[in-house]
């Protein structure tokens, strides 16, 4: 853990955070940028892309590790596959009160954009913005089965180890809790038809157009469903990571989309 990382007591769980500060601060009072990682990411697993993003807006930003990830602990009672919503209706509000973060724009990666996109739904008053990169609004065949390799390296061991450098007592966990959802019948991340439409706040919507857990029909239902302005960016050679697979791009276009929206007041 990080010298500068804190637990913060939500009284049912502990969540890792790591504040950010811009290398270059002109003193105007910006947004807060919250990142929201992938399925079986945690703050490590951004690498530089938050502290990049931080300089490039000269805003301020918050990463932390989600319920039963990294450095937090387990969650209190079993979620099952509403996972994603109660981290967006009940922990992700909590936190940003337990961190007086009053506005902020959501940067979320894969399952995270998801959450990103729930807790938009409700047009929170903390919410100036949000950037998905490779979320999911909805359960695609192409998604379940990169879901079912994934699961097949983690029993061979070689996937467990790697995660397990990351996640330590919680790997198994945080494995089975989000691979079990992706594959049970039925599942589906969000009610996107109930709640997409919610989504008033801008948004952008990046996607690599080599995804192998999405196709490019996310971003159109994305861009269809939502409420309020939508832009969407479809990255050639770039699969489910875009801030790691094309950092170039999607800084630029993540910082472009922000910046005009990042003065507070």
């Amino acid at each position: 853990m990080n010298a500068d990382d804190q637990l913060i007591d939500l009284s049912d769980r502990r969540l890792r955070v790591r504040r950010l500060s811009p290398t270059r601060d002109d003193g105007l009072d910006r947004t807060t940028l919250v990142f929201l990682h992938e399925g079986l990411g945690c703050i490590e697993m951004w690498r530089d892309f938050p502290q990049k993003l931080c300089d490039a807006t000269r805003c301020r930003g918050i990463v932390y590790d989600r319920t039963s990830y990294g450095g937090s602990s387990p969650w209190p009672s079993d979620p099952g596959v509403r996972y994603m919503e109660i981290e967006a209706d009940d922990v992700l509000p909590r936190l940003l009160s337990a961190l007086a973060v009053d506005d902020c724009v959501l940067v979320g990666h894969s399952d995270g954009g998801t959450i990103a996109l729930n807790y938009a739904a409700r047009d929170p008053e903390p919410l100036r913005a949000v950037v998905t990169l490779a979320a999911h609004a909805i359960n695609e065949p192409v998604c379940v089965a990169a879901i079912e390799k994934a699961r097949q390296a983690f029993a061979a061991g070689d996937l467990r180890q790697r995660l397990a450098k990351y996640h330590g007592d919680n790997v198994d966990r945080a494995f089975r809790l989000w691979s079990d959802a992706w594959v049970a019948p039925g599942f589906e991340p969000m009610d996107a038809a109930g709640r997409l439409p919610g989504v008033q706040v801008p948004l952008q919507a990046i996607q690599g157009e080599d995804d192998e857990y999405g196709s490019e029909l996310q971003l159109g239902v994305i861009a269809g469903k939502v409420g309020g302005y939508c832009e969407t960016r479809l990255i050639p050679d770039c699969g489910h990571s875009p801030h790691l697979q094309q950092p170039a791009y999607v800084l630029s276009e993540a910082a472009r989309f922000i910046a005009p929206l990042a003065l507070a007041g």
